[in-house]
């Protein structure tokens, strides 16, 4: 494997991590990228870098982002959105992974792509419903201010330095499995 399919890995799954967080930031991100010859992609998601694909990822980030700021709206979008982050990060994965034989690029897009969104926005969803359970929504807003931080930071560190973007996807991981622990942890 070539140092730039690596590096393509690398992005996707930081990509993916990033749609975790939220679904928009990164596509918008990877189509700025892309229209502005920064990055290449698969020949088949040519269209993410159109002018109107950047249009649409422009008003569908702003509408995304609205919305998680209304409490309760945003447990709402949590349902839909984990299912939605599992297709979102197979697809910026597919994007990206170029020089590749098809079979390997959806399987990693799948397996490392649409499974590294998912785990993310499963963790950001329980969070955010530990957070409404817990101040009745009232530190939801905060929540939705350090996920969207996430997402555009890991977004655009991935586009910049793929490989510090990994590492920071592994501690963010390991960040939200011991959130997770502590949420779920047994009470005695």
């Amino acid at each position: 494997m070539s140092p730039e399919s690596i590096i393509s890995i690398f992005l996707g799954i930081g990509l993916a991590a990033a749609v975790g967080f939220r679904i928009f930031i990164p596509l918008f991100v990877l189509s700025l990228a892309t229209h502005f010859g920064h990055i290449p992609v698969n020949e088949s998601f040519a269209w993410v870098g159109s002018t109107s694909t950047l249009i649409v990822l422009a008003v569908a980030t702003i509408v995304e982002l609205t919305a998680y700021f209304i409490p309760f709206v945003d447990n709402l979008l949590d349902t839909v959105a984990v299912p939605l982050a599992a297709i979102a990060g197979t697809l910026v994965m597919a994007a990206v992974l170029i020089d590749m034989p098809e079979v390997m690029t959806w399987s990693l897009a799948i397996i490392a792509g649409g499974g590294t969104a998912a785990a993310i926005s499963g963790t950001t969803a329980t969070t955010r419903a530990a957070s409404s359970a817990t101040t009745l929504g009232f530190a939801n807003p905060i929540v939705a201010v350090a996920e969207t931080g996430g997402a555009l930071s890991i977004s655009i560190l991935s586009i910049v330095f793929p490989v510090l973007a990994m590492v920071l996807v592994v501690i963010v991981l390991f960040i939200m499995y011991r959130i997770l622990k502590r949420i779920f942890k047994p009470k005695k």
